[in-house]
């Protein structure tokens, strides 16, 4: 397994993928540190990320939050109908290092929840992007994407995080 991690890291930072087609698609990617972090994507300062699509906003943890969890072995996400605030806890990942919480970038109401994390959590770690995305929501106040980082910001922030440490 530890091999397996270490393979996914490298590939996430050579960005090689074993598919052709992505599920975002970005027209590019920033690299650093073995984190990806994608355009067209915006990006809260506790490290979740969010793409907003019409009616809907796609929620999940990003490249940088799943590389300092480590492996993960659990996630505890709310049901369909749960609302969720901006800056709130709406669910928990557990890894082999920590529990930490999973923080709502926006407000609103959730509508669908990844069906696939319950049996397969490591998605979160292989495809933090694409498959380990987390939940839907229709939002209920879309400026709050306006207080959200953008790529380029949030690899700086990552970066000065980091330098913190």
């Amino acid at each position: 397994m530890a091999l397996r991690m270490w393979a996914s890291s490298t590939a996430n930072a050579l960005r090689l993928s074993s598919s052709s087609k992505t599920l975002l698609s970005p027209p590019f990617s920033i690299s650093r540190c073995f984190s990806t972090v994608l355009d067209g994507l915006k990006y809260a300062s506790s490290h979740e990320w969010v793409k907003h699509e019409g009616p809907v906003a796609t929620i999940g943890i990003t490249d940088h939050a799943q590389d300092h969890l480590g492996e993960v072995v659990f996630v505890d996400l709310p049901e369909s109908g749960a609302p969720v605030s901006q800056g709130k806890s709406f669910g928990a990942v557990e890894s082999v290092k920590a529990t930490s919480d999973i923080n709502s970038p926006i407000s609103g109401e959730i509508v669908e929840v990844n069906p696939q994390l319950k049996d397969s959590p490591g998605l979160i770690n292989s495809s933090p992007y694409e498959g380990g995305w987390m939940i839907k929501v229709k939002p209920s106040n879309p400026a709050e994407l306006d207080s959200l980082f953008g790529p380029k910001e949030y690899t700086k922030f990552c970066e000065e995080e980091d330098a913190a440490h």
